[in-house]
């Protein structure tokens, strides 16, 4: 079993911290979080897949370890995120790679994907979603903000930003909550009460819309190049529905759809059951390539 090491790199004067396991002369496979969390979120996955892949997964800024710089001379967006983790693994010297996405890392790492095509040798998504169907009615306070983006809608959503709802977003849809450990919330909860954290989320949910406006330009990239594609899927998520996994069957003719009976945070209860799948899917995706 490889180690995992924590490490922190200057990525143009903002400091990315990621974790590193596996094989340097390994196949790349980058595992992009998502919202509240960090890559502690994959602390379960890594050690599952490191003893072929080399496995990289960074904090995106504004969480977990990575730098937080002010709202004032960074600009929380999706595409500002995703222009970060670009540069980080053109400084780590990533030239090729698979990508795992969940949640907000699915556009993060859509974004790569349609920038960069020939630097992607397979996609995994697990709960990280490109269609409208896969949007649940979670969403409409959301879509509320986006509609009439006052103060008083965003203020309304600090709800999501609550202890209790962390808490929630893990455990909903799971059909034994003993199952989860409370650390990776607790954990969550702790970086959502750092100074400026709720702003920080608060502008991400409103820059939310336009990865929907992005649906169409992803879509595209995935029925021109037909990237091999895995989705790995809590059917109980009450944010990304399962349609929304359905939906890349329709753009990848040979897309695997695979659903567990969990929750958003899949990876708390299945991770032994979707790291099978990972490394069935890339032994196969890889080796034809």
């Amino acid at each position: 079993m490889s180690a995992t090491m924590n490490r922190k790199v200057d990525v143009d004067g903002l400091e990315v911290f990621y974790r590193d396991a596996g094989p340097a002369d390994a196949p790349v496979l980058l595992l992009l979080h998502g919202f509240p969390s960090s890559s502690h979120m994959f602390r379960d996955l890594i050690p599952k897949l490191a003893g072929e892949y080399r496995v990289i997964a960074p904090d995106l800024p504004g969480f977990g370890q990575s730098a937080m710089p002010a709202r004032e001379v960074f600009a929380y967006t999706f595409d500002g995120l995703a222009r970060v983790i670009d540069r980080f693994t053109e400084v780590l010297g990533l030239r090729r790679f698979a990508l795992y996405v969940f949640d907000y890392g699915a556009p993060v790492g859509w974004r790569l994907a349609t920038w960069h095509p020939e630097r992607i040798t397979a996609l995994v998504t697990q709960n990280g979603n490109a269609y409208e169907e896969g949007l649940s009615e979670g969403w409409n306070p959301i879509q509320a903000y986006w509609r009439d983006p006052s103060a008083g809608k965003r203020n309304a959503l600090r709800q999501f930003l609550a202890p209790e709802s962390t808490q929630w977003q893990y455990t909903h849809g799971v059909s034994d909550a003993a199952r989860v450990s409370p650390d990776g919330h607790a954990l969550d909860n702790w970086y959502l009460s750092r100074p400026g954290a709720d702003d920080i989320q608060l502008d991400l949910f409103l820059d939310y819309a336009s990865n929907v406006a992005l649906y169409p330009t992803f879509q595209a990239y995935f029925r021109e190049h037909q990237p091999p594609l895995l989705a790995v899927w809590g059917r109980n998520d009450p944010f990304f529905l399962p349609a929304g996994a359905e939906a890349f069957r329709r753009d990848i003719a040979d897309a695997d759809v695979r659903f567990f009976d969990t929750g958003h945070f899949a990876l708390e209860t299945h991770a032994d059951e979707i790291a099978t799948a990972i490394r069935g899917f890339l032994a196969k995706t890889l080796q034809a390539a």
